[in-house]
């Protein structure tokens, strides 16, 4: 089983939070939500990379049935991006280098807003 995290968002608070997967190797990355058939507005994943990258912080959504708000933050803890991410699009990338792919429910677009900053807790 994952870690589980919760990603914070500091300038502006919210009420609850996503119980976040946290997926720092490469098969988690991988398989991020590939084949899955839905998901909880409670739940989402965060991509893990190893530096502020625009190429290595891409996403693909190809086998994956559903839409995500997907949400870029560098090391800085910074979000940089964000972007509606629509089911079988074959790739994401953000517009400034990140090196955390938050990946949550379409229905909490509006938690997070490029400029805001964010911490991690763990769940």
């Amino acid at each position: 089983m994952p870690r589980e995290i919760y990603v914070i968002n500091k300038t502006k608070l919210a009420d609850t939070h996503p119980r976040i997967a946290y997926c720092d190797t490469f098969l988690k990355q991988l398989r991020g939500f590939t084949f899955h058939s839905r998901l909880a507005p409670d739940a989402g994943l965060i991509l893990v990379g190893n530096r502020d990258s625009r190429l290595d912080s891409s996403i693909h959504m190809l086998f994956v049935s559903f839409d995500l708000t997907v949400v870029w933050i560098n090391s800085d803890m910074k979000v940089v991006d964000k972007v509606l991410a629509r089911s079988w699009m074959p790739a994401y990338f953000s517009k400034r280098p990140a090196k955390y792919v938050l990946e949550i429910h379409p229905a909490r677009w509006d938690e997070f807003a490029i400029g805001d900053f964010v911490e991690f807790k763990d769940a």
